[in-house]
Formats: structure tokens, C-alpha cells, sequence
């Protein structure tokens, strides 16, 4: 009696086999990343320990890892590099102050960026920076306006110029302006930005729908053209 043919276990370059191996690879990578990932937040956590215990060496790792971000949220919402800079320096000294109340509740980046948000925004009402003319550049803040601020989503910008985008942005009161930046520049979800801000989410999602609503309005009045139609970077 004739035996029926037995399946082959593998079927050259298409079988299961190969699936089962491209399975394997994938799985690999993400374990790979993930445990990079595990690594990294392991090394902070050991270094936010030894911070708080008073190592300055750690406290100074802390500081190389994380200030071009707190300097580029600086930036972004006072819109001067000179104030950045002594932002920057005065919320590090804070962060150096204060690292022994971080109790881990929230990621570390999300308690700091907190923390130095706070500070911009106090910041910005102490200083009570004037509202820029519709119609005349700016003068009240040297050439900052001119500036090169860093890479800007080119899908925030769209078809108008950075200058005009940056004297738009800066007639946004400050809570509108810092939901702008954090979700939109920063690429922060509303649930982080209410913990930073001690906002809810929906009035972290309202404050950046007036903030678009507004630039959409000032760009239409100076009559650039497609301006109302300015993408923006994501959908909130």
C-alpha cells in the first residue's frame, strides 16, 4: 500500500519556516531595544539615587543628559537665547535644590520639564514682556526675532516664513504659547502636559485649540497668503 506523501518541514525560501525565523528576528530586535531602553532608565535611576544622596558627579550626568531639552523648551516659549540660557541655569539649580522631593510618581523628564516650565512661565509674568505691533517688527528684544531657534517641523510652518511664524507665536499669551510648544515642538501628549502644567487633559487640549485658533487668525490678518489653511503638526 502506497504511503501518501509526508509534508515537507520546510519549503525552500517561502515556507513557514522562513516565517517562523523573520518572527524570531523582529522579536529580537524589540527585545534588544527594550532592554537598551531598560538599561538607560536603570543608569538614570541609579543616577538620580546618587544625586540625592549629594554626589554632584551624578547630579552633573544628569545635567549633560537632559539640558538641550529643558534649553530648547526655554527657548521656544521666551523666545530669546539670552534668557534661555539664565532659564536654564536657574531650573537646574532648582532641580539640584529640590531632587530629593522626586518620589519617582511620574518619570523623571516629566517632574523636570514640569519644573522648568513653571519657571519660564514665572519668568515671562515677572518680566511682563510687551505685546509685539501688528504691523512693525519687534524691537523690543534686540534681534532675537531673527534668530535661528533650531529645527522647526516643517509641517507646523508650512508655506509662511519663520520670522513671521515666530512674531505670530509670540503674541500667544503664555498658556496658549506653552501648549503650542510642548505638544506641537515637543511632541508631548496631552496626559504629560496636564502633569507638567497640573492641568486636566481637556484643558490641555483647549488650551492648544486657542492657541492654533489665534495664529490662524493674527496670520490671516497680515494677509499671508494660505495661512488658513497653516497645517499644524498634529492632530490633538
Amino acid at each position: 500500500m502506497q504511503k501518501p506523501p509526508q509534508a515537507k518541514k520546510e519549503n525552500g525560501r517561502n515556507g513557514p519556516a522562513v516565517a517562523s525565523a523573520d518572527l524570531n528576528k523582529e522579536m529580537s530586535t524589540k527585545t534588544l531595544e527594550e532592554f537598551a531602553a531598560g538599561l538607560k532608565a536603570a543608569s538614570q535611576n541609579d543616577l538620580i539615587m546618587r544625586a540625592q544622596r549629594g554626589e554632584e558627579a551624578a547630579f552633573a550626568e544628569l545635567f549633560e543628559m537632559h539640558k538641550r531639552r529643558v534649553y530648547a523648551i526655554c527657548l521656544r516659549v521666551t523666545r530669546s537665547v539670552a534668557d534661555a540660557e539664565d532659564l536654564t541655569q536657574e531650573a537646574f539649580l532648582k532641580v539640584f535644590r529640590g531632587i530629593a522631593s522626586f518620589r519617582g510618581e511620574s518619570t523623571f523628564s516629566t517632574w523636570l520639564h514640569r519644573l522648568v516650565v513653571n519657571e519660564v512661565l514665572m519668568h515671562i509674568r515677572r518680566k511682563r514682556l510687551p505685546q509685539v505691533s501688528l504691523d512693525e517688527p519687534s524691537t523690543t528684544r534686540g534681534d532675537s526675532a531673527t534668530r535661528e531657534y533650531g529645527r522647526r517641523d516643517g509641517r507646523l510652518a508650512g508655506c509662511i516664513d519663520r520670522i513671521t511664524l515666530n512674531r505670530a507665536i509670540d503674541e500667544l499669551p503664555p498658556g496658549y504659547r506653552t501648549a503650542l510648544v510642548l505638544y506641537d515642538m515637543e511632541g508631548y501628549k496631552h496626559n504629560e502636559i496636564a502633569q507638567m502644567m497640573n492641568w486636566s487633559v481637556g484643558n490641555s487640549k483647549s488650551q492648544l485649540f486657542k492657541a492654533r485658533r489665534k495664529l490662524r487668525s493674527w496670520l490671516r490678518f497680515n494677509q499671508w497668503n494660505g495661512v488658513s489653511r497653516l497645517p499644524l503638526a498634529r492632530t490633538a
